[in-house]
């Protein structure tokens, strides 16, 4: 809990400080042209809070004594990491003004080298402690031992695609953040369970996340005054995807974050069909667009997907931690 409120209040205590330092920056939001019409009054909304996200969930982590263990620190590392591609992408675009950002070759070169070299390191780090890499099954008593190959190649995909799911999914006021906390406390559960030493240090990472988030939430909540911008959301994204793999999670993390994963398929599936086809399934991708164009309020499509993902990961903890009690 000491993470938590730590975490909570410097994000609470600084984020008008923060606000006024990006207006100062005229790190101001783009609206694409092709957008929904209802966001063109987002433009000019300051971007980039991810970046006191990211410096509220380290010191909350590191005041609560995180920094003892291997895990914790390289989870941070992981998060500073992404979050830096982010940052990267973020200030090119808003602080230098070039609407091209970081160009999506590089975008993805780094995820995969930092992806990759995260999935070796794991793989390491398991041997480390005598156990072999496994995957939790549901409903079962029962986990899926991996060799060195399989292992790398899954938690490589888990890494840099939560990174790029989560990211995918901040389009609207509050809809990432939200998803994001739910899916750490579910997360946090399988820290919990696991009963393993030298995972618990994760349970303190958790709780700042969410502490974090909350009060990103505050300044975020619609009609939002602060977005988290790329290096918040490909942050958090990398994040949960390696508390999951840590906990031998990769399976639960795709079921709770169900809306990150049907937020990416709308995506592929758009720009699959229209390169195939010239059509398009959607009339907006990612799929809460499509929502929007539909008719439906912001607050009301943020309110629902929320409730699915509460839903998911509430599933997703009886499926799966029922199978490991």
């Amino acid at each position: 809990m000491f993470s938590f409120v730590i975490a909570f209040l410097i994000f609470l205590l600084l984020g008008n400080q923060f606000i006024r330092l990006l207006q100062k920056w005229q790190a101001g939001q783009v609206i694409r042209k092709e957008g929904p019409e209802s966001h063109y009054s987002k433009k000019g909304t300051p971007t980039m809070g991810g970046i006191l996200i990211l410096i509220a969930t380290t010191l909350g982590v590191l005041v609560g004594g995180g920094w003892h263990s291997e895990l914790v620190c390289m989870a941070l590392l992981t998060l500073w990491l992404f979050g830096a591609i982010g940052f990267v992408d973020d200030y090119k675009k808003l602080i230098l003004k070039d609407s091209r950002g970081l160009a999506s070759r590089w975008k993805y070169f780094w995820q995969s080298v930092f992806a990759l070299a995260l999935a070796i390191w794991f793989w390491h780090y398991f041997n480390q402690l005598g156990e072999m890499p496994a995957l939790l099954l549901p409903f079962t008593h029962s986990v899926v031992v991996m060799g060195p190959v399989s292992f790398i190649i899954l938690a490589y995909f888990v890494l840099a695609g939560a990174s790029n799911a989560v990211n995918l999914t901040d389009g609207l006021d509050g809809l990432a953040i939200l998803s994001v906390m739910l899916v750490t406390v579910g997360l946090g559960l399988f820290v919990v369970m696991s009963g393993h030493p030298e995972v618990q240090g994760l349970l303190l990472l958790c709780d700042a996340v969410v502490g974090a988030g909350l009060g990103f939430w505050w300044f975020n909540g619609f009609p939002a005054g602060l977005f988290m911008g790329d290096v918040g959301a490909l942050a958090l994204g990398a994040l949960l995807g390696f508390i999951a793999i840590a906990v031998q999670a990769e399976l639960a993390l795709g079921v709770m974050g169900g809306i990150f994963v049907i937020e990416t398929l709308s995506v592929i599936l758009q720009v699959g069909s229209y390169k195939l086809r010239k059509k398009r399934i959607f009339k907006m991708a990612p799929i809460h667009h499509h929502f929007e164009l539909l008719g439906l309020t912001e607050p009301k499509i943020v309110a629902r997907f929320t409730i699915v993902t509460l839903l998911l990961v509430i599933f997703a903890v009886y499926a799966f931690l029922h199978a490991w009690a």
